[in-house]
């Protein structure tokens, strides 16, 4: 909201001395945003000159310019640049004539831009000044011509400051209103907060006697037709209705309303259309003009009918909505409620009688309709937040009044309409001592009753609690948490303790939120770097990382997605990944260690989700509505993947690079399995995205966890990867499940290891998994690890059999192991070997 210096004054006691800086301060200590000062960015000698004669003068480009004489001083003084009082002064504009006062800019003079003025020499003359235009001085847009002083109604003496006569050297403050603050889009509620700030004196310009505002409530035609209200109100509450006749469009905007529209960030429009944006920045009352004599019959507000049109006032033919409120008389409608007029009866310079329309509208019907045409609008911003429920009469008449003084017309004291409706405000019960201990500060009871009574409510005391009346200006004021937000803002947030509260003992992580840090730290401590992605995808992504088959699964699309080409929640992380990896090799980084831990969805099939009516938001759902909500959103787990790419070891001085392997994503799963508390096994696997023969399927205690391998050539090239790409993923949330929910970390023992190796001949599609399980199974406990360091297959062995090698580390708790103790163990394992799959010692 920019409200002008100037026009705050005529409400509030702003200190004549006050600069824009301190009255946003006053704001700010009431809980406003600071955001900029505007001003008309103009520097003198800026005067009102008097055109004497001219001479047209055509040039050889086909343009004829006025070599001018000016008059810019009483004759016989000095110009207020120290020159003469008449100045020579090239023009290119033709719309002025002998006689005329203008603005004029002379030598020193800076316009906005900055564009200073100095005497130069152009066309054969030496210019020395320069007759503004409206929108060289910042009073609009129009530039096909000077601006001559006899369009706005002026005519001062030659010599007079054209910056204080035409209202240039005000300036206006610009607040951040927040959406519950709507009474704020005002000059009247910002006059009222910087009283509330300073303890200045406020005039409130809606205070007007009723007298002034009663006129006829018959002879024209006034009615609500809501058979479709949203929530159960009524889209129209109050309708208010005047009539000017006879009045004059063409006459001058005052060039101070000019100045102040322009300074708000509104520009003029002619003189009946600025007026009605006058009172709506001075009131907070919107207010729509119409051309009565285009109007047939009386008003009407009812819904639209699902696809009838209408034209508003930007030139565009809309569509309408069942939803959408509409102003309508007997032609049909006539414009959108509370937030575009329509274009058959827009004032204009024909218009001679104008219908003043003064309305409350419902604030959810104005949002939705404003959103579903994207059409915000000034007025809409104000209904939308809800505007004072006592001021459209108020509001009415004030436009009715500005007309009748400066567009000429007269006010129809024998026709007009009116629809009213009692206005009830529902007292709160505010209990004693709950704002203290909400706010934390030792109010006392005389603070809390002034504080509220500043801002205008009436306040009852009933003893053990005050029953409080909220202004009709503040329906943001619903309860006592929100009085109490009052009286804090009031007496000043400094007073607020920078104390924060003492934590309850006990209270920490979660243990699956900790376990899941766990995870993210091993593999980050591992080399991994974490790379969060969007949780959307396409339909053939998730059917091809989703499952093992490759078959279409059920899935989650967006109904308003952000990417058009991704409407899908994703099913697994595989796909993010790999555009992390695609957008990293683009740009030259090809040696890949990412990991990501995040939630996937995985809806059931047969099982349609997002079809619960949602509540609105003004309602508190009960539980039986959150059950209904819950079940309408897909299963969600969390999930942790990683991929590598490229060089696991850069290439260094006397070292070759190392290539990322299988293997090197089967150390990343034992982190994961190590960090969340359990022991990951790993079995021949098949995925629709791997290959076929480096695939793993990844359990614990016969529970699949998830899977780990390399992608296919071709699934690698469509994400635009060169070289092996070698994926893993587990599905987090039920690895932490099946740890329990404490990791016991093992007892180190003091004593020394026995390491032996072994190197067992067995059938080539074995899996070495299933080798190294009967082995650990064997050994027993002195087994402290079992690793595989080598599988042989070719010359030595026979073919059809491969050889794994695998390295023992035996320990024992309480003894140091003598070498037959830890050979006895190995031999056992290699018994249970040869037991289960036939496998033989190599030699």
């Amino acid at each position: 909201m920019r409200v002008p210096l100037s026009w705050l004054r005529e409400y509030v006691d702003v200190p004549a001395d006050a600069t824009p800086e301190d009255v946003l301060a006053a704001l700010v200590s009431v809980g406003f945003e600071e955001e900029d000062v505007h001003r008309f960015e103009l520097q003198g000698p800026i005067v009102v000159g008097e055109v004497l004669d001219f001479v047209e003068e055509p040039q050889s480009n086909g343009k004829t310019i006025r070599w001018c004489q000016v008059r810019v001083a009483p004759e016989g003084e000095t110009a207020a640049d120290g020159g003469d009082a008449v100045h020579g002064i090239v023009c290119g504009a033709r719309n002025f004539f002998a006689g005329d006062k203008v603005v004029v800019t002379l030598p020193g003079a800076v316009l906005p831009g900055p564009f200073p003025i100095a005497a130069r020499k152009t066309y054969g003359h030496v210019s020395d000044g320069m007759i503004a235009s409206a929108r060289e001085l910042g009073l609009g847009d129009e530039h096909s011509g000077i601006l001559r002083l006899v369009e706005l109604g002026i005519d001062a003496p030659v010599g007079t400051d054209a910056i204080t006569l035409l209202g240039l050297d005000d300036v206006a403050i610009e607040i951040n209103v927040t959406p519950d603050r709507g009474y704020a889009l005002s000059v009247r509620g910002v006059a009222r907060e910087y009283a509330h700030a300073t303890g200045a004196a406020f005039r409130d310009p809606g205070d007007r006697e009723w007298g002034e505002l009663q006129h006829p409530a018959s002879g024209f035609a006034v009615a609500v037709d809501d058979a479709n209200p949203i929530r159960g109100r009524v889209g129209a509450s109050e309708f208010a209705v005047r009539i000017v006749r006879d009045v004059d469009p063409t006459k001058p905007t005052p060039a101070w309303m000019i100045a102040r529209l322009n300074l708000a960030g509104v520009r003029s429009l002619g003189i009946l259309i600025d007026i009605t944006n006058y009172v709506m920045l001075e009131l907070g009352q919107p207010i729509h003009g119409y051309d009565l004599d285009k109007l047939q019959g009386g008003i009407t507000v009812r819904r639209a009918t699902a696809g009838e049109k209408l034209e508003t006032l930007d030139g565009k033919v809309r569509t309408l909505h069942a939803e959408d409120l509409l102003i309508t008389d007997e032609s049909g409608p006539i414009g959108l409620a509370g937030v575009m007029g329509g274009g058959t009866t827009e004032m204009s310079d024909a218009t001679r009688n104008v219908l003043i329309e003064a309305a409350v509208f419902d604030t959810v019907s104005i949002a939705r309709t404003a959103r579903r045409h994207k059409l915000p609008s000034e007025a809409s911003r104000r209904f939308e937040r809800g505007v004072d429920p006592l001021i459209p009469f108020v509001a009415a008449r004030r436009v009715a009044d500005l007309m009748v003084e400066y567009a000429g017309g007269t006010l129809d004291t024998e026709v007009g309409g009116a629809l009213f409706t009692t206005v009830e405000i529902a007292g709160i019960d505010l209990p004693r001592g709950f704002v203290e201990k909400l706010i934390g500060v030792d109010y006392t009871t005389g603070e809390i009753v002034a504080a509220l009574e500043m801002i205008g409510c009436e306040v009852y005391d009933t003893g053990d609690h005050w029953s409080v009346h909220p202004p009709s200006w503040r329906p943001d004021l619903t309860d006592k948490w929100t009085l109490a937000e009052e009286v804090a803002r009031i007496e000043g947030y400094d007073r607020i303790p920078s104390i924060l509260p003492t934590p309850p003992s006990g209270r920490g992580l979660a243990p699956a939120q900790q376990g899941r840090r766990r995870v993210a730290n091993a593999l980050a401590a591992a080399g991994y770097v974490e790379t969060p992605s969007f949780g959307f995808t396409t339909e053939e992504l998730n059917d091809l990382h989703g499952s093992a088959s490759g078959d279409k699964l059920p899935s989650v699309k967006l109904a308003n997605p952000l990417d058009g080409q991704a409407p899908f929640l994703r099913r697994s992380l595989v796909p993010g990944l790999l555009q992390v990896a695609h957008r990293n090799v683009a740009r030259g980084l090809t040696d890949l260690a990412l990991f990501e831990t995040g939630v996937v969805f995985l809806p059931k099939p047969g099982v349609a989700y997002g079809t619960t009516h949602v509540p609105p938001l003004a309602v508190r759902p009960d539980a039986a509505t959150l059950a209904e909500l819950d079940a309408s959103i897909p299963p969600q787990h969390r999930f942790v993947a990683v991929l590598l790419a490229g060089n696991l070891v850069a290439k260094q001085p006397g070292t070759a690079p190392v290539a990322a392997e299988l293997g090197d994503a089967l150390d990343a799963v034992r982190a994961i399995g190590a960090a969340a508390g359990v022991s990951i096994d790993v079995a021949q696997g098949q995925r629709a995205a791997l290959h076929p023969g480096r695939t793993g399927a990844l359990s614990v205690a016969g529970t699949e966890v998830g899977y780990v391998g390399e992608l296919l050539p071709a699934v690698a090239e469509a994400s635009d990867l060169p070289g092996r790409v070698i994926v893993a993923e587990l599905d987090l949330d039920l690895v932490l499940s099946l740890a329990g929910e404490r990791v016991v970390a093992a007892s180190l023992s003091g004593y020394p290891a026995a390491t032996q190796d072994v190197s067992l001949v067995v059938a080539a599609d074995l899996p070495a998994a299933e080798v190294r399980a009967a082995l650990r199974e064997g050994a027993g406990e002195l087994l402290e690890s079992l690793r595989l360091v080598d599988d042989y297959r070719g010359q030595g062995i026979e073919a059809g059999t491969k050889s794994l090698t695998f390295a023992l580390r035996f320990r024992a708790a309480d003894r140091t192991l003598t070498a037959a103790e830890a050979t006895e163990a190995k031999l056992a394992g290699v018994a249970a070997a040869a037991e289960r799959f036939g496998a033989t010692l190599r030699e």
